[in-house]
């Protein structure tokens, strides 16, 4: 079972809807122990970083999810649910973020094009996530974007008058800047390849 983490936040039936269209158990919830239950956890979201982050809080969710990652479950952060990984965001300054990954959000630096970025745009991309596709067009909404402190977990790029770093990978946390669910038959293709991942590869990696 795909448990889709409930925090208030927008986008979170698309996301559903995509996984049931694969054929896949998905269920949006907000408990915690069924969370931490799942095969498989994504946490996605539209809206502002500080308002999401005071929501997973009074939910008891940061916890949850710090779980889920050092359990070794597959777990899929998209747009918001990306920024919300690593340690705050110029969106909302003082507002702590969960700090799992290394890293600021930043806002877009303005090159002339318009800001969100906002529409398909194509990625090079490597990882597990990705198997099978070759710089595939995705669909973005964003004004903010990820400046990892480890350049090695970016696993896709786009360029939108500056590198736009799209999508992350390190162990069993996966995270993508643009929208998956709305990125057509390629966007289907990756939560293929993530809805097929499971738990014991990651121990397996780790113990090697």
């Amino acid at each position: 079972m795909i448990a889709i983490i409930d925090y208030d936040a927008g986008n979170l039936l698309n996301v559903e809807k995509a996984f049931r269209f694969l054929g896949r158990e998905a269920v949006v919830t907000d408990d915690g122990g069924l969370i931490l239950a799942a095969d498989r956890v994504v946490l996605p979201g539209v809206g502002a970083f500080g308002d999401c982050m005071a929501s997973l809080r009074a939910k008891g969710l940061t916890g949850v999810i710090e779980k889920v990652i050092e359990n070794k479950t597959p777990f899929l952060g998209i747009c918001l649910g990306m920024q919300l990984l690593f340690e705050g965001s110029e969106e909302s300054p003082g507002a702590a973020g969960l700090g799992i990954l290394k890293g600021k959000i930043r806002r877009i630096p303005d090159r002339g094009l318009k800001i969100p970025h906002m529409g398909w745009n194509d990625i090079d991309c490597r990882g597990r996530l990705f198997e099978g596709l070759e710089r595939p067009y995705v669909y973005f909404v964003h004004s903010y974007c990820l400046d990892a402190a480890d350049k090695g977990i970016v696993s896709a790029r786009a360029e939108y008058g500056v590198t736009i770093e799209a999508a992350v990978e390190t162990q069993n946390v996966f995270a993508a800047q643009f929208h998956p669910e709305k990125s057509g038959d390629a966007g289907l293709k990756m939560l293929t390849n993530f809805a097929a991942m499971k738990r014991e590869d990651f121990l397996c990696t780790q113990s090697a």
